[in-house]
């Protein structure tokens, strides 16, 4: 019995020692695990109930011009903080601080009160400010390198470039299409906190990570052209006391956007109290009725499509024609035109009758193959399409109007594309504004080019139909004022009444001119589209001056040598000028004595008085610079018409 009883003792002796060299393996093991294994993964859990952290604002990478020219840069600025508990007496600091701060000294006190510890005093501070409150070195007062963003050229290409919110995220523009490029890594601050989540202090040996930047971005926007076409596009909109404008330089064999300007502009460096209307880019985001803009493309298909020829005559009717029930009116009136006519004179019946022999379903095939009624794709955020009904859709009276740009809308940039078809030889380009993404070593990461939609029309087609529109800016054509000096020019005057709820305005037009320079080897294709001008509304009167200064001083900056085979007109020895007629010249007014038929002595001159003077005389003159007059053609005393070219030269005071 007793060694019954001894056996299974024995037994459970060894059971109670086996369960305990299992739980001592087990709690050694387990100990292993945390401390060893499991450790970096329990010291972050750790850090995270102890630790807080402060985001700081990613550097956004730079936007560049083609020739890196900056659009837009990242800068470091200071973000001053301060850590209560390190503070003497917060009274006294809100005291010192509150000037510099430019704050009272009673909103700051408060301010300092409610924080637990870490509290930011001002983000991205001015350098005189920073400059100020470091002066005062105060006890848990500290300062932290932020990045703001910042457009040296102000309002040069803001529709284009954007801005970016305080986050900073991109809002409009290049910054908002390619914000994931641009935008860096955000950066932080690591705080200490005690048991019960509040701040105590910045962590020890450790001021948190800095901000990693972005990727930069090369448009290919000229900095210059943009200038000059921004320019050219504020004076035309002020003179003509118009509503709004765009202008766009584009090179046509490649679809590469040089300037894309709008008016109303605004400074992305201060847009808090900015409207929707003036931030948004109008050259893709409107659409318009081209008006006859739109004849470039209904003779380019009525060509293509075999069913016309440049000597085909059409009867306009003596300025007024039924069609379906309507009327189609002129603004003057004409017999037989033939082709070319129609295009220079403008003429709607012509278009319409044209537009009858090509028939609606090559029409709308042909207006789709432009590229209208659908987005180019541009790399922009806020593209439309613009407007063209589905053929099947088509009225009776629709084949005519849309012939000659009404019932049908369209974006300055589609209008730009499509003639860029018809100045290469037949091609449609994408139109694109990115060049490449480099880093900062200006290593390439991604490279854009060129890319080919599809041909539209044949070589011969385009050529033919480039001849008919120099035929617009030569003597007696619509649109004269867009001749170059030294250059053949092709372009299309544009009126287009403006729809009001479902009827068009009495009173509101649209004015536009589009073309290419020069004919033989397309440098430039340029739109320019005036909104809503009271001085006068055609094209070939607000539009066309535009282009053809625009076109002038690029071509001048990009060094594309003129043609000489284009004779310039002999000056014609002075006559004698009075005292009484150059005084009269200066201040706009007409004495007795002074020639209308003369050229003023402009020299001196400003720009405003230039304009007065000749808009008293009826004569268009282009200017050329900014400043004072020291130079023009035909010199002073010169006997001039209407029709004689008439040039000032400026440069600016000294």
């Amino acid at each position: 019995m007793i060694d019954k009883w001894e056996k299974w003792a024995r037994v459970r002796m060894r059971f109670v020692a086996l369960l305990f060299v299992g739980f001592f393996i087990a709690a050694t093991g387990r100990a292993f695990y945390l401390q060893v294994v499991d450790n970096d993964k329990l010291v972050k859990i750790a850090e995270k109930q102890h630790q807080k952290s402060i985001p700081l604002t990613p550097s956004r990478g730079g936007i560049y011009d083609r020739n890196n020219a900056p659009f837009a840069v990242s800068i470091e600025m200071d973000s001053c903080y301060a850590e209560t508990r390190n503070m003497e007496s917060i009274p006294e600091a809100a005291t010192q601080l509150a000037p510099a701060l430019g704050l009272s000294r009673d909103e700051l006190e408060a301010k300092l009160k409610a924080a637990k510890n870490f509290v930011w005093l001002a983000r991205r501070m001015p350098p005189e400010q920073a400059k100020k409150v470091k002066a005062l070195d105060l006890e848990g007062v500290g300062f932290v390198k932020e990045s703001r963003r910042f457009y040296p050229n102000s309002q040069v290409a803001a529709h284009v470039i954007g801005f970016t919110g305080l986050d900073p995220s991109g809002l409009e523009g290049v910054e908002k299409k390619y914000d994931n490029i641009i935008l860096g890594n955000t950066g932080y601050l690591v705080t200490e906190r005690d048991a019960l989540g509040r701040d105590i202090a910045l962590k020890k040996g450790s001021e948190g990570k800095a901000g990693s930047k972005g990727s930069n971005v090369v448009l290919t926007l000229d900095k210059n052209i943009q200038y000059i076409a921004e320019k050219e596009l504020t004076k035309t909109i002020e003179k003509n006391g118009a509503k709004a404008g765009i202008a766009i330089v584009m090179e046509p064999d490649t679809g590469r956007v040089l300037a894309m300007a709008n008016y109303p502009s605004f400074n992305p460096n201060n847009v808090k109290e900015l409207t929707p209307g003036v931030i948004r880019n109008r050259a893709i985001a409107d659409s318009f009725e081209p008006g006859s803009t739109f004849k470039i493309f209904l003779v380019a298909a009525a060509l293509e499509a075999g069913v016309i020829r440049p000597g085909d005559s059409f009867n306009c009717e003596n300025g007024s024609c039924n069609m379906y029930g309507r009327t189609i009116h002129d603004t003057h009136k004409y017999g037989a035109l033939t082709v070319p006519q129609i295009l220079k004179y403008s003429s709607n019946i012509g278009a319409a009758k044209i537009g009858q022999r090509l028939g609606s379903q090559r029409l709308f095939t042909a207006l789709t193959g432009f590229g209208f009624g659908e987005r180019s794709s541009i790399d922009l955020p806020g593209e439309v399409g613009g407007m063209l009904r589905p053929q099947e859709k088509w009225y009776g009276i629709d084949l005519a109007t849309i012939s000659f740009g009404q019932g049908v809308t369209a974006t300055a940039l589609q209008l730009t594309a499509a003639v860029s078809a018809v100045a290469n030889g037949g091609n449609l380009m994408k139109p694109y504004l990115v060049d490449r993404i480099v880093d900062d070593e200006g290593v390439v990461l991604q490279q854009f080019g060129p890319q080919l939609k599809r041909r539209v029309i044949s070589p011969e087609t385009a050529k033919t139909v480039a001849r008919m529109l120099e035929g617009v800016v030569v003597e007696g054509g619509t649109g004269t004022g867009a001749a170059v000096d030294g250059y053949r020019v092709a372009g299309k005057t544009g009126t287009a009444q403006k729809v009001e709820g479902r009827s068009y305005s009495a009173s509101k037009r649209i004015g536009s001119f589009i073309g290419f320079v020069p004919v033989e080897k397309p440098r430039l294709a340029i739109m320019v589209m005036v909104d809503e001008p009271t001085a006068n509304v055609y094209g070939g009167v607000v539009a066309a001056p535009a282009f053809s200064a625009i076109a002038q001083q690029s071509l001048c900056y990009l060094n594309v040598p003129p043609d000489k085979s284009i004779k310039k007109k002999p000056a014609q020895a002075p006559d004698k000028v009075t005292p009484q007629a150059e005084q009269a010249a200066v201040e706009g007014v007409t004495v007795e004595g002074a020639d209308a038929g003369t050229m003023p002595n402009f020299r001196g001159m400003s720009m405003r008085q230039v304009l007065r003077v000749m808009e008293q005389r009826s004569l268009n003159v282009k200017l050329q610079g900014s400043g004072r007059a020291v130079e023009q053609n035909p010199p002073p005393g010169a006997r001039i018409t209407t029709q004689d070219q008439v040039w000032v030269r400026f440069v600016p005071s000294a």
